[in-house]
């Protein structure tokens, strides 16, 4: 159990952010060690057949992401600075990180320890730069084209945590985020099963990052070189990966015209223009043009796994399909 120890300035500071590097991170948890991660099989099972096809060496990125006790280096996902940070930032951020700060978190007792972490202990500036362009790889392949779905969830969780501490202060706040974190007067208890302790924030206050890879844990910063950081699991992770209804509502489709309402309502994993054409048996060639001017339109987004394109929609279309209720 580590205690999170709260002055009136901590309150004061205490803030949510979204951090893409973190989700990366925590989603090579998830394909490391799937029977941990029942609820991101759907998701798992397509991005090991896409990093297979093409190619990429993630060993580094794996190493660096050791089952407990060995701990996951604060600098490989270090807490976010803004609240919504773009990929590229948070990778400036990596590649900028100091070499003594690397060799320092890659020789503790429970540091990773393989020869790809030694060589990138070795050598921190050539080896962050290798593992920045590992993340952004990886991101592409497998996160990228579920980003929008995974983002609108994290902000919708956020959106409900702010009601919460409009509603009952921030007592409700934190006695909400999950069942191993717990508020009592001026702590914050979180459950864990290799740290014990108290940890004070400082003055710094707490960070707060909705993370849809952590289920079903959660995981803490308290290395005084960062601020204080609690990773949770959001509401509604259990739903994100739910296949909907196929057939697009009347509303979307007599705006858009039924085929390219059908496509979105069909792209709730990202899928190949061939496939889309099995699906709903369109020709090939009709779904290019449909997909084409929906991604003109902004509501796709295209990304490349190996010899295939594949289609998702982007958090304009996954707006326009909520409210359109399809």
């Amino acid at each position: 159990m580590i205690r999170f120890e709260f002055t009136t300035k901590d309150l004061a500071l205490t803030r949510f952010a979204l951090s893409p590097l973190w989700e990366a991170v925590a989603a090579v948890r998830v394909l490391t060690r799937p029977a941990e991660h029942p609820l991101h099989r759907p998701w798992a099972e397509a991005a090991r057949e896409r990093l297979a096809a093409a190619g990429l060496d993630w060993g580094l990125l794996a190493d660096l992401v050791p089952a407990p006790p060995r701990a996951i280096p604060v600098f490989v996902a270090p807490p976010p600075t803004t609240t919504v940070p773009d990929l590229q930032v948070e990778l400036d951020v990596l590649r900028a990180t100091p070499p003594d700060t690397v060799r320092a978190a890659l020789s503790g007792p429970r540091a990773p320890q393989s020869a790809r972490v030694a060589t990138l202990r070795a050598d921190p500036d050539r080896g962050l730069a290798e593992l920045a362009d590992t993340v952004e790889a990886f991101w592409e392949l497998v996160l990228a084209p579920y980003w929008p779905r995974i983002r609108a969830l994290l902000e919708g969780d956020m959106l409900h945590r702010a009601r919460l501490l409009a509603r009952g202060g921030v007592q409700e706040l934190l006695n909400d985020l999950d069942p191993q974190v717990t508020w009592d007067t001026d702590t914050l208890h979180v459950g864990h099963h290799f740290v014990r302790g108290g940890r004070s924030l400082g003055g710094r206050g707490l960070l707060l990052v909705p993370s849809v890879f952590v289920w079903p844990r959660v995981f803490s910063v308290s290395t005084p070189l960062w601020q204080p950081t609690l990773r949770y699991p959001p509401r509604g992770v259990a739903t994100l990966w739910e296949r909907r209804e196929r057939e697009p509502s009347h509303a979307l489709a007599a705006v858009l015209g039924r085929g390219r309402a059908l496509l979105l309502a069909e792209l709730d994993e990202p899928t190949s223009t061939a496939e889309l054409a099995h699906r709903t048996g369109m020709t090939p060639g009709g779904v290019s043009q449909h997909l084409t001017a929906l991604r003109a339109a902004g509501l796709l987004s295209a990304h490349r796994a190996g010899r295939h394109v594949l289609y998702a929609r982007t958090e304009a279309a996954e707006v326009l399909l909520s409210a359109a209720g399809g």
